[in-house]
């Protein structure tokens, strides 16, 4: 049995990441960096380096947002820079993290539409999702729903929970995208 969509007594309301989003934000990353093979790291960041990221994210412009359902924080997302280097300022790679208790529900969707939404309003031309693990579906599906097309996949980059893990890279563009000059200056 799937579960049910947020339901009208379990609205659910997307604002900016706080300060105070934190604590909750690392248990939800722990349990994903623990369990699962959408991260790649192995041993979950503290809170205060989660706090640290967070600060870079929101000072550098960046759209970071949070899902709260029923009172509590049920996922988070965020786009961050593609690669250091000047030439691809105009390039994010988004971020996007779900609590176990809501999965499947449409949080995640409502959180990449949101800052998708933003990276737009702020200038971005391309988005970028490197999909941990070639077998997560779900991510995979949620990021084609979008309008992020498939672009291939690095096969055995990573080890973890005793196996090799495949990355799949998927692409979308940001408003005009490659059609005109870039508007942000880099």
């Amino acid at each position: 049995m799937e579960p049910a969509l947020i339901s009208p007594i379990d609205t659910m309301t997307l604002r900016g990441c706080e300060p105070g989003d934190i604590p909750e934000i690392t248990a939800i990353y722990a349990h994903a960096v623990l369990t699962g093979t959408a991260s790649f790291e192995l041993a979950p960041p503290t809170e205060q380096e989660m706090a640290r990221r967070r600060e870079v994210l929101t000072a550098g412009g960046f759209p970071y947002v949070v899902a709260i359902v029923a009172g509590r924080l049920a996922g988070y997302a965020y786009a961050g820079p593609y690669r250091p280097r000047p030439a691809y300022g105009n390039t994010v790679e988004s971020s996007v993290y779900v609590h176990e208790d809501f999965h499947g529900r449409g949080i995640g969707k409502a959180l990449m539409i949101e800052v998708i939404e933003q990276a737009e309003e702020r200038g971005f031309r391309q988005m970028v999702a490197v999909i941990g693990d070639s077998a997560n579906r779900a991510s995979i599906g949620l990021h084609e729903s979008l309008g992020f097309n498939i672009i291939g996949t690095l096969t055995s980059v990573g080890w973890k929970h005793g196996r090799w893990l495949d990355t799949v890279l998927a692409q979308r563009a940001l408003g005009p995208g490659d059609t005109a000059a870039p508007s942000r200056a880099r």
